[in-house]
């Protein structure tokens, strides 16, 4: 079936969020991780996770900010909207197919995904727009399901593909939309497969609200927010670099790698500094120096040896 593709709100007619900083956006969750949104509501289910190996001094980012303060444009552009608007997408059941240059393609249903080992790690996740929040994910190494459907030697690239539900995700609805579905993303076959890539089936200990990806998600914490992408039914392994869908709108603003780098500007805005949500403070008044690569140099530079990361941004 061919993509959907509805009318496009151009980008720079799209406020940069980061202006939108305010306490109105911080809706707050019910306790006991219920996930608030239009008429129905659906109670998070308690996850056995091993620590994993990363762990950070930082402190952990307040729950109730983690789950209301989020990018999710299937649900709408505003910072509250997904938290206010997902109630009714179901997660469950779900599969996740994958296939394309692989020896045993396979769909993956949500039992068979939660049966792998889990880890709890607690990561930095920078947005482009310039705040950062600190989340003990709960997941599974990407690499480990790679390894079930045994890549071929000519995969160079991981594709990934989010949900298309209309009717469910009021973001995909309507005449104006500001992105085309599905939403995309890609990796490096060796990004993918670094011991960071995760692919996450909760937080904090419980599996993932709507609002947050469920029931399944991508995690680089050395990358923009904007490669995790959420709701993931497919997964291919190509040979060429996939389409994503924030270099597709604006390339001149969002590249393939989007690894972080405060030396490298978005052109609207600095990157060299960030907010730190839930820690108090409002319109630059809590701002801290932006790590490269989020802090993880020391475990991903490597990987980037000889490129310009400038041109390759």
């Amino acid at each position: 079936m061919p993509a959907y593709r509805p009318p496009r709100i151009a980008t720079s007619e799209i406020t940069p969020e980061r202006f939108f900083l305010n306490r109105r956006t911080f809706l707050a969750t019910a306790a006991g991780g219920l996930i608030l949104g239009g008429a129905t509501a659906a109670r998070a289910t308690a996850l056995k996770a091993s620590p994993g190996p990363y762990k950070l001094d930082d402190a952990m980012t307040p729950e109730k900010d983690v789950t209301s303060y989020n990018n999710y444009y299937e649900f709408g552009t505003g910072k509250g909207d997904p938290s206010a608007s997902s109630g009714s997408f179901k997660p469950s059941p779900w599969t996740v197919k994958v296939d394309g240059l692989v020896t045993k393609p396979k769909e993956f249903g949500l039992e068979e995904l939660l049966a792998f080992p889990l880890e709890e790690r607690i990561y930095r996740m920078r947005c482009v727009e310039a705040w950062s929040m600190v989340i003990p994910w709960i997941g599974l190494p990407l690499a480990g399901l790679l390894d079930k459907v045994e890549p071929l030697g000519s995969a160079k690239y991981v594709a990934f593909e989010t949900v298309v539900r209309p009717e469910e995700m009021p973001g995909q609805a309507g005449y104006f939309q500001p992105l085309e579905w599905p939403y995309r993303e890609g990796l490096r076959l060796d990004e993918a497969r670094h011991p960071l890539t995760i692919l996450s089936v909760g937080l904090y200990g419980k599996t993932l609200p709507n609002q947050n990806g469920a029931p399944i998600r991508l995690v680089v914490p050395w990358k923009y927010g904007f490669k995790g992408i959420k709701s993931i039914v497919r997964i291919s392994l190509t040979e060429t670099p996939p389409p994503c869908t924030w270099n597709l709108a604006a390339p001149n603003e969002y590249g393939f790698y989007a690894n972080v780098n405060p030396a490298v500007d978005h052109p609207r805005w600095s990157q060299a500094t960030e907010n730190r949500i839930g820690e108090g403070g409002f319109f630059g008044a809590n701002r801290r120096d932006t790590l490269p690569f989020n802090g993880y140099g020391d475990e991903v530079a490597s990987l980037y040896a000889g490129m310009d990361l400038t041109a390759n941004f």
